[in-house]
């Protein structure tokens, strides 16, 4: 009912609309044909009229007589011509002067060569549609050449072009043989002018398109175009002028003009859709110059087809509402407990297994299977329970034993770490105490008998007082490692006493200790003291600390640079404290290094450095709880923070 018939009734409004679109095409062209026998008929009037004008005995008298200045002819023509509603009627002779005119001429002699004055000159009396330019309307009249000028309406849809004004005319033309006294032959010449002819196309139309001869609200048009501009039109613009200058479509024009062809279809005229008809129009010289247009509008027949198919959909849908209650009542019994059980089966597939059918009210076989489904449904329920149960059981375990296994093995690695260097330490001690011993009572024979060497040199001492100078500096050199080697593997032993000071004196007093190595680069130092809380840690080692930091930063800077000092209150980890920042910007540091610069025996210094300076400064801070943290970037700079707790 509602899938059959809708098709059926589909391709049978399909056919009829079909028939009726065919109908309508054969209307317009039945239209067209009526426009096409009254053009050839007013055509074939416009000669029978000049052959009789020609042949009446009036004309011929006074042609026979050879009078043709003393103005009775020339009275003749131009009452002729105002009672046939010619725009212009002339006598031409075989050379292209005129011998009379009904209408005062612009010129003495006009262009003669159409195909239809030669064939009146040559005998024959012809008839048809010619295009004339400016020039040779001026050439008839002024006043013509002036009607025949209309203005270019942008049309949506035409073809693109930059003319803005029409000049030419299109001129229904016909000439009549006649033969002058002396036996020249000469020419009855007369044309209406079509541009701007409005009673041309009402004309056409009111024999066309009477009131029964249109659906209500639909109207006929008729068109003629010179080219594809409308020269003589009823089509309307808007309320009170006409469509006069406007374009035909693109479309149209190519089939029409370029290609020859008659236009039976729809069309977009002017701002309205039309059912239309189009036809070339053709000159004497067998040229396409124009097209002849008659149709009417195609709303009203649409929204008729409309209405139409609207009724039938309401006949069809109160049909449907009569009748398909009744199927619905018959087959609810059967299908509504198989909805029911399709529906339970999707909330199954969704996750939800607490669905069931519940009970039906008949007993017949889908009844039982209703059932049947339910119990089945019971024991998956009670399976995917004990499932689940069992999965998040295995879970816990499965987590408690990884996360026993994670902090097992975070101990290791710790304990490991621990033992390894309790060992190193423990090697790095001993070795060291062996090492300063030995290395300590040859510096101390050395130093006596460098005393004992400028004793004995008097005066001449001075002559080697650079060289005493170097060995000193390198003897004390040598006694600084070894302290610094005792300090980092006994460190209990060189603790000092822990004072309560201010962070920015510590810096203060720091400066001093570095200040030869400053004046030997460019280096410029900016201080910045914000720290107000006090700090607690032996008041060496803190400069020691400090000046290990800035002398690696005067390192990092060969080019010089900006070594800014800072003192801040600053909290780490929720606990109240001191930071002191030592910032360069030298060459920076990779993150690879920046792992590795606090492991004893670390250095990125070739020639110089031990390597214990940042592990032994690393030291002493967390010794006071303290830490030293670290940020670097290559060729912008690094920064060292010494952070203390705040003394209590």
């Amino acid at each position: 009912m509602l899938i059959i018939l809708p098709l059926l009734l589909g391709v049978s409004i399909n056919r009829w609309n079909d028939k009726f679109d065919a109908m309508t095409v054969s209307k317009v062209n039945d239209d067209l044909t009526i426009a096409h026998q009254y053009v050839a008929r007013i055509l074939d009037n416009i000669e029978g009229r000049l052959t009789a004008v020609g042949e009446s005995a009036r004309f011929q008298e006074l042609v026979s007589k050879g009078e043709y200045s003393t103005g009775d002819l020339s009275g003749l023509l131009k009452d002729v011509a105002q009672a046939r509603k010619f725009d212009f009627l002339y006598v031409v002779g075989d050379g292209g002067h005129i011998i009379v005119s009904g209408y005062p001429m612009a010129l003495p002699s006009i262009r003669s060569n159409w195909p239809i004055v030669r064939s009146a000159l040559e005998g024959h009396s012809k008839t048809g549609m010619d295009v004339f330019s400016a020039d040779d309307l001026a050439a008839i009249s002024p006043e013509l050449a002036q009607r025949a000028r209309i203005a270019i309406v942008p049309t949506k849809g035409s073809t693109a072009s930059d003319l803005k004004e029409e000049t030419h005319g299109l001129v229904l033309q016909s000439a009549s043989a006649l033969t002058l006294p002396d036996g020249q032959r000469a020419a009855l010449v007369g044309g209406i002018l079509l541009n701007q002819n409005l009673g041309f196309a009402d004309t056409i139309n009111n024999l066309i398109y009477n009131d029964a001869a249109l659906p209500e609200g639909s109207h006929g048009t008729v068109t003629l175009f010179l080219n594809d501009i409308r020269i003589s039109t009823n089509v309307r613009l808007f309320e009170g002028r006409r469509a006069i200058g406007t374009r035909v479509s693109e479309e149209v024009r190519s089939a029409v003009l370029d290609q020859g062809r008659t236009w039976l279809d729809s069309a977009f005229v002017v701002n309205d859709w039309y059912i239309s008809a189009y036809e070339p129009i053709v000159d004497s010289y067998n040229r396409r110059v124009g097209m002849l247009y008659a149709g009417f509008l195609q709303k009203p027949i649409t929204e008729a087809k409309l209405e139409t198919l609207l009724s039938i959909a309401a006949a069809f849908l109160f049909a449907a509402a009569a009748t398909i209650p009744l199927f619905l009542i018959w087959t609810s019994g059967i299908f509504r407990p198989l909805e029911r059980m399709s529906g339970t089966i999707a909330r199954i597939e969704e996750g939800d297994l607490s669905a069931r059918t519940g009970p039906i009210e008949n007993k017949d076989e889908i009844g039982q299977v209703s059932l049947h489904l339910d119990h089945l449904l019971d024991l998956i329920q009670e399976r995917d329970a004990e499932l689940r149960r069992l999965n998040e059981d295995l879970n816990h375990r499965v987590e408690q034993r990884a996360q026993e296994l994670h902090d097992a093995t975070l101990q290791l690695e710790a304990r490991t770490k621990q033992l390894v260097m309790s060992e190193k330490l423990a090697s790095i001690g001993e070795i060291t105490a062996g090492v300063a011993h030995e290395i300590n009572n040859p510096i101390a024979v050395m130093q006596g008998n460098l005393e004992v060497i400028r004793d004995l040199m008097g005066s001449n001492a001075e002559n080697a007082k650079t060289e005493f100078l170097l060995i000193d500096q390198q003897m004390h050199r040598v006694t600084e490692i070894v302290t610094k080697l005792l300090q980092f593997a006994k460190p209990q032993e060189y603790a000092g006493y822990a004072e309560q000071y201010v962070a920015a004196g510590i810096v203060s007093d720091t400066l001093p200790l570095v200040q030869h190595l400053l004046k030997k680069t460019t280096i410029s130092v900016t201080r910045e003291d914000r720290a107000l809380r006090p700090i607690m840690m032996n008041r060496t080692e803190l400069q020691q600390v400090l000046v290990n930091l800035i002398v690696n930063a005067i390192h990092a800077m060969p080019q010089g640079g900006q070594l800014t000092l800072r003192t801040f209150d600053s909290d780490l980890d929720g606990e109240a404290g001191v930071a002191i920042e030592v910032a360069d910007t030298g060459t920076g540091m990779t993150p690879e290094v920046i792992q590795k610069i606090f492991d004893p025996f670390f250095t990125t210094k070739t020639r110089e450095g031990t390597g214990l300076g940042l592990s032994i400064s690393q030291m002493l801070m967390t010794r006071q709880g303290g830490k030293i943290l670290v940020k670097s970037e290559i060729e912008t700079g690094t920064t060292f923070t010494i952070w203390l707790p705040e003394a209590r």
